[in-house]
């Protein structure tokens, strides 16, 4: 039973395109489901989720995500070009996958502290358990043989994702997950050896 769930783990891809099948509420509410049995800080469970069927709006919100990442990318002095097809592959992307789910972290059932290193520390134990959740969700998904994929976006332009969605301001995009099923299964990408990642305290 444990090797056939580390096989399971090891068969979860990162999935891109996805078929034009829609995803019905029993199914979204499944993946949503298992994101909500993560473990989470003090149980506090401070993630709030967003999810987005509406072509119009996630048309909405890829592109003011995608405004925001083409002025990031001016910036750093990426040519024109090579921005307008970047800006042009993420709208489509974005917008054209079934479900776009917007992880989120809220603090208002954490704890509170008057000095600022517990306050960064109690939000990080948040952020993780959304974190947590995210894989949660990433794995129901793949169980249920949908697709999706974790993207960081919102880290960049959390005011633009709060504007588009009217989202309260206890709330703090974490993340973009598409959702969908998958037109293909790509390759498993190369991970490092365990043993350039562990470090075993031999005591």
């Amino acid at each position: 039973m444990g090797l056939d769930i580390i096989s399971f783990l090891k068969s979860r891809r990162s999935i891109r395109e996805y078929a034009s099948q829609a995803v019905s509420e029993k199914v979204l509410n499944a993946i949503l489901e298992a994101a909500m049995w993560a473990p989470s800080a003090h149980n506090a469970q401070p993630w709030r989720f967003v999810a987005i069927k509406n072509y119009h709006v996630k048309l909405k919100l890829a592109k003011a995500m995608a405004s925001s990442w083409k002025r990031d990318m001016t910036k750093n002095g990426v040519p024109e070009q090579e921005r307008e097809n970047l800006v042009k592959a993420s709208v489509e992307r974005f917008s054209n996958a079934p479900i776009i789910i917007v992880p989120c972290v809220t603090m208002v059932d954490m704890n509170h502290y008057p000095d600022k290193r517990r306050q960064r520390i109690e939000f990080l134990m948040a952020v993780q358990s959304v974190a947590a959740a995210i894989e949660n969700m990433l794995l129901g998904a793949q169980a249920l043989g949908l697709g999706a994929c974790w993207f960081c976006a919102p880290l960049f332009c959390p005011e633009v994702i709060r504007k588009v969605l009217n989202l309260p301001s206890n709330l703090e995009p974490q993340a973009l997950i598409t959702l969908g099923y998958p037109v293909n299964v790509p390759n498993a990408p190369p991970r490092k050896p365990l043993k350039e990642i562990v470090h075993v305290n031999d005591w």
